[in-house]
């Protein structure tokens, strides 16, 4: 799994050290063992797990701005703990109404000895934030509309950003942005064998 984590992080251009690779293999094989009773990913490979989960997370890094993170609907910690992984000075609050994926998420923080990620069980209309976030994280909701609806009280009011992750860029939900909200960006990701187009939709909380 070492080398393949190798080889996709070369072809993505991105370096890291050694200990957040095991860290991030270490999530994989976590993954793996705990999938089989709690059907936490429908992805059963690891090898398949590191495209599909880890890279399609971490390319997100370098276009995330602030250090205080809500990875909303994070299921079993996508992207959160990659991203928290490889963001070690950043805070990522990793939310999920489920239990079974919340009590997942505290054995990886445990396990990992991550220490700047919270686990919080809770639907996400009914969590208070205190303070507000720097960025609002999904790739877990149908509709910009239901990812914008349901959070619009997470993020800092003026320098707060919704980013969410898509696969098709949704030029049609893009056009019906609810007030208060602007369009920063639209991006393109890359993400080394991963079929499929990926693109990260980056909005402004005004």
């Amino acid at each position: 799994m070492q080398k393949k984590l190798d080889s996709l992080l070369a072809a993505a251009g991105i370096a890291l050290p050694d200990q957040q690779k095991h860290q991030l293999i270490g999530y994989v094989e976590l993954l793996h063992k705990w999938n089989k009773a709690y059907n936490l990913t429908s992805v059963r490979d690891p090898m398949q797990m590191l495209v599909r989960h880890i890279m399609d997370s971490i390319v997100v890094n370098e276009h995330l701005q602030g250090n205080r993170f809500i990875d909303v609907g994070t299921g079993p910690g996508l992207p959160g703990i990659p991203l928290a992984i490889v963001r070690p000075d950043s805070h990522f609050t990793l939310l999920d109404s489920l239990g079974k994926r919340v009590r997942f998420l505290r054995q990886v923080q445990h396990e990992l000895g991550l220490k700047n990620l919270e686990p919080v069980q809770s639907r996400v209309e009914e969590f208070e934030p205190e303070p507000p976030f720097d960025g609002v994280i999904s790739r877990a909701f149908a509709s910009l509309q239901d990812m914008l609806s349901w959070c619009h009280h997470l993020p800092q009011k003026g320098q707060g950003r919704f980013y969410a992750l898509k696969g098709v860029r949704p030029d049609d939900e893009l056009t019906v942005l609810p007030e208060g909200l602007t369009l920063e960006n639209v991006i393109k990701l890359q993400v080394p064998e991963l079929d499929g187009e990926r693109h990260l939709i980056i909005l402004t909380a005004n």
